[in-house]
């Protein structure tokens, strides 16, 4: 089932007294999510995301635009009757309930031609349950399960209607790290398996990268880019996005262009042909590092962190715009380092953008 944005607008009222303008939330957003696909809506805190996912449940309804579900417009369409499933962030199970009355819990719902029987519902939990790999807990109560278990049950109960959309809202917040990534592996899993829309929410950028066929970047309530993960972890189309991908983040730089030169510093870096003289912010990626002992940036070597294979490089560098810069090179490269390192970048690696519009800059 493919999901329709059409110029979608939410605000709110304004608390502040003295502020009568109202408090956008999500402005002007429009994008069609393919059918079968899983869209990971990113961004930090505050930015719209989860309000996106309410109003495509329903839970919210939209100041302006209008939002389709296949050629089925559902703008006004109560939730219940969206054919949704709804993951939250706190699991929300019934603590009194086992594991198989949570799961058939939805089905109990069902009216006129859509009623089960006790055991059609048992049959359906009990597949469902398969599928989300509890089937062996169906009888314990969610307080007798892990973390990863009970998100399960979530996902499990939210599945059993075979909803026409599935809306994660941070499913993964609460679980620690190795279940995070066990549970995010899962979800790839069902979600494939199963073929159903998926809209996963999250601000933790590994999480939407590792399991999305595309993400949304978004800031402020606007949609600052879309895209396949790798494709805009490449070519991130303005400064905001290029920091917020990416682990360690991306390093960034006070420069100049000179003569389609690029200057950090007194250090000439690169070659940038065709970019007018300027002053530029300059992005690059923790892996766009090459240690050579003739190389053109001189930074002061302040620490060497082993990874196993790799090992990340903390240096300094006049201008850089935090601390240290962090680049991760082959263990083989750092040896004999002492005060100083010198590098050489790969050109695909390095971002250039506008000092005043942080909009990127190609080369």
């Amino acid at each position: 089932m493919k999901v329709v944005l059409d110029h979608v607008t939410k605000t709110f009222p304004n608390r502040n007294k003295k502020d009568k303008q109202d408090v956008i939330a999500v402005s002007d957003f429009t994008y069609e999510i393919p059918d079968g696909k899983l869209i990971g809506l990113l961004g930090p805190s505050g930015c719209g995301k989860s309000t996106t996912l309410n109003l495509i449940s329903g839970l919210l309804k939209p100041t302006s635009g209008r939002i389709f579900f296949g050629d089925d417009d559902v703008t006004d369409v109560a939730p219940e009757h969206r054919g949704i499933g709804l993951v939250f962030q706190n699991y929300a199970l019934y603590p009194h309930m086992t594991v198989a009355e949570n799961i058939m819990f939805p089905l109990g719902n069902l009216r006129g031609k859509d009623k089960m029987s006790k055991a059609d519902m048992r049959a359906k939990a009990e597949e469902i349950a398969r599928l989300v790999q509890i089937d062996p807990y169906l009888d314990r109560k969610p307080a007798e399960l892990s973390g990863g278990q009970q998100q399960r049950v979530a996902i499990a109960r939210a599945l059993v209607k075979m909803p026409r959309v599935l809306l994660l809202d941070e499913p993964l917040s609460n679980l620690d790290a190795r279940l995070r990534l066990q549970t995010r592996e899962e979800i790839r899993r069902i979600q494939r398996e199963t073929g159903i829309t998926t809209i996963f929410v999250t601000h933790d950028q590994e999480e939407a990268m590792s399991i999305s066929d595309a993400i949304v970047v978004m800031k402020d309530g606007v949609v600052q880019q879309i895209g396949a993960p790798q494709d805009v972890y490449n070519d991130p189309c303005n400064l905001f996005v290029a920091k917020f991908l990416g682990t360690p983040p991306i390093n960034v730089f006070s420069g100049t262009v000179r003569a389609g030169k690029l200057y950090l510093g007194e250090n000439c870096v690169l070659e940038v042909p065709g970019i007018s003289d300027r002053d530029v912010t300059v992005g690059i990626r923790p892996e766009g590092f090459e240690v050579d002992a003739d190389g053109p940036m001189q930074c002061a070597l302040n620490a060497i962190e082993v990874m196993g294979r790799d090992v990340s490089v903390v240096a300094g560098h006049p201008a850089c715009q935090s601390t240290s810069i962090r680049a991760i090179v082959d263990a083989d490269d750092v040896k004999g380092l002492s005060m100083t390192v010198r590098f050489r970048l790969k050109p695909h690696k390095v971002e250039l953008f506008d000092t005043v519009t942080e909009e990127r800059i190609g080369f």
